[in-house]
This record gives C-alpha cells, structure tokens and sequence, in this order.
C-alpha cells in the first residue's frame, strides 16, 4: 500500500461525495472489490493494489468515529488506527458480510463468524397433463388427476433417522454447511458436499424412507377447468408440489392442457372455424342452410353470388374466454361441391347453362352401352 504521503482522499478512492451516507458507500465499495477482485484479475498487481485501497478507505469511512477523525485531521487522523490489509484474506474476514448470500457473498467467505445463513428453499414444482374435448374445453369441466410426487416420512416425521434417534452434526463442515476451501492468498467457500448445507447427517437411518425424510406417493385432486381454456395452457396447484429440503413451502403443481382436435371445427384463440360445402347451384342462386355450431345446428342464410372461400361471421358462437366476458365467433367458410358424377337430366341442364353462357365445355361422353348400341345400328 502506499505511503501516508502519497495516499489518495478515501472519498476520491470509492468515487462518494463527502456527505454521503453509509449506504451509497457501502454500494460502492461493492462495485469497486467486484471490479478489482484478484480473481477477476489474475497477475495483475495494480487491481490488488485498487483492491486493498478500496477496502481501507471502507474500513474506515464506514465507522463512524474513525470517519469523523478522518473528516477533521485527514490520514493524520487514523494513522495506525485503521486496518492494515497485508493479505486478501483479511479483507475476505473483516468485509465478507456486506456482500450477503449472493455469489460474492460465497466467494468472500462467510464473514467474521464463519457462518453463512442458508436460505430457505422451495419445493419442487411438479407436472401433469389432461387431455379435454373441444366441447368440455367450450364449456368448462371438473377433472381428477394424479400427481406423483414425495410427503414427509411419518414414521421419522421427515427427519430421515430412526424413531428414537437424532441428526448428529456433521463432522466434515462442524456443523456449519459450509466448507472454506484455500490456495493461496484467496480462499472459496462452498456448500458442504456431506450434508449438502443443512449442517447435520443422519447416523441411523430411518427404514421406512432410508434416512430420505420423505417418500414416494399419489395422490389425486380435483381440478375445476374454467371454460374457454386452450391448447398448451396451464393452471396452477398451489402447495402440491414437492416438499421443501429444509422446511420451506412446498412447490405447486402445474396442469398442462390438451383440447383434442374436433372433426368439424378449427379453433383459432377464441373464435371458430367451420368449413361448409355447397353446390354451385345454392352458391348462384342463394339458399338457406344448416350449420352446426357448440349449442346445435343453426340456420344461415347464403347470399347469391357466393364464391369459394367467403366467409360469414355468426357472431357469439365461438369459444369463451376464460379471462373475460363473452365470446368468440363461427367463422363459416365456403367451398363450393362439385359432383364426382351427374343424372342425365343435371347434365342436360348444365350443358343448356353452358350454352347460353357461350362456354366451351367438354362435349358429351358416351357411355359404354350407348357406344355398344350404336355398333349394332352401323352393322345392321
């Protein structure tokens, strides 16, 4: 570190106002060890350097009386009264703390006590999937379903060791979940590898969960599935998820939907697609025809002069939504029928039509008795 001479302001070294509170300094003393930390520098002496001056200008003006004398007297003020940081590991053991739980805080050790705080964790979320018709997803439907998943052990009461016994500590960590591994001048804490954090192991394990805490079950819940639900969405089961490791909530369970495909309707969001064929004859001149819908059949009324592939909107007679009020729609396209073969009388007047109309068309095929009976006239 430099000479008290050729020291820099402290409120220069952690780029602060002089006003400023213990918060805004702490923050950026944080900033300053991440951007400077040895690791994130390797052999690059003049980070370790920025390093140790960045931690001492914090070891100082976030304690109050040193901070006051420092204001008053400058470096005179706390010459020999502040820390001398020789080595990164006294940084890691006097500042450790103010980096929390985070990856920093991992890496910076675990403060002056030793200890890091584990955090409760959740359980696991947990999946399953039902499959609706297209009328049950239309309407709304109540579903049972099955979810695997682990409870607590009762007969060890979760704890995984044999009725009448208890987790001892664990000897690897000393009971305190965490492990410090050192090389050098840095050191890394990490979560003990034996109990995996919680700090103590089971001895005699418990026969019914072999020493688990928990085991394997199924059970089965009633889900209520609002209408108008669609492909692919998912509904959420609050608190049937796996059990917490450590005595957290548990995690939820998520129903996955599945609308099968209908014969006769496409779904698109919340409206309906229906595909209806039509002669030429009722696309010209107009007709009045079935249409099925959710509820029914329905009439509707065609117009003369539909071409292919119009659509007619019936309004409200789609899928509801099931976020909102009211409905989609029946979208009913056209597409005109074309006879695969005609009565004499249909090709009669449809050659008469192409007639008036001055079409070419295809002339008249006869069958194979009518060619049978004109070879026998020609021999005659």
């Amino acid at each position: 570190m430099a000479t008290m001479a050729t020291k820099r302001d402290y409120y220069e070294v952690l780029s602060v106002e002089r006003t400023a509170d213990g918060k805004v300094i702490a923050d950026s003393y944080r900033k300053l060890a991440i951007k400077y930390h040895p690791d994130k520098n390797p052999g690059n002496e003049e980070a370790t350097l920025r390093f140790k001056e960045a931690a001492e200008a914090f070891e100082v003006l976030h304690d109050p009386d040193k901070r006051a004398r420092y204001d008053r007297y400058g470096h005179a003020g706390v010459d020999g009264g502040s820390a001398q940081f020789n080595d990164i590991n006294d940084i890691f053991s006097a500042f450790g703390d103010i980096f929390g739980g985070g990856a920093f805080g991992d890496f910076f050790g675990s403060g002056r006590s030793g200890r890091s705080s584990r955090r409760v964790r959740k359980g696991a979320d947990i999946g399953c999937t039902v499959t609706l018709s297209l009328f049950e997803a239309a309407r709304g439907v109540t579903k049972t379903v099955e979810l695997e998943r682990h409870e607590h052990c009762k007969t060890c009461s979760g704890s995984g060791a044999k009725p009448g016994t208890k987790k001892q500590q664990c000897t690897y960590c000393g009971g305190r979940g965490q492990v410090v591994q050192s090389s050098g001048m840095f050191r890394v804490q990490t979560t003990c590898p034996v109990c995996h954090g919680e700090g103590k192991v089971v001895k005699d394990a418990c026969t019914k969960c072999r020493g688990q805490g928990i085991v394997a079950k199924r059970v089965k819940r009633e889900v209520v599935i609002p209408a108008g639900i669609d492909h692919q969405m998912r509904m959420r089961l609050a608190g049937e998820g796996e059990p917490s490791p450590d005595g957290g909530p548990p995690g939820d369970a998520y129903v996955l939907i599945e609308v099968k495909e209908h014969s006769l309707f496409q779904r698109e969001g919340q409206h309906l697609v229906c595909r209806i064929p039509i002669s030429f004859a009722q696309a010209a001149l107009g007709a009045n025809i079935e249409v099925p819908t959710l509820d029914g059949p329905e009439h509707l009324d065609i117009p003369a002069g539909t071409q292919p592939g119009d659509i007619f909107k019936m309004r409200g007679r789609g899928m509801p939504d099931p976020r909102h009020r009211g409905k989609g729609d029946l979208l009913v396209q056209i597409s005109i029928d074309v006879p695969k073969s005609l009565t004499p009388r249909e090709e009669e007047l449809l050659r008469e039509l192409a007639a008036e109309e001055n079409n070419n068309v295809s002339p008249h095929r006869k069958s194979f008795f009518e060619k049978l009976k004109d070879y026998f006239v020609s021999e005659e």
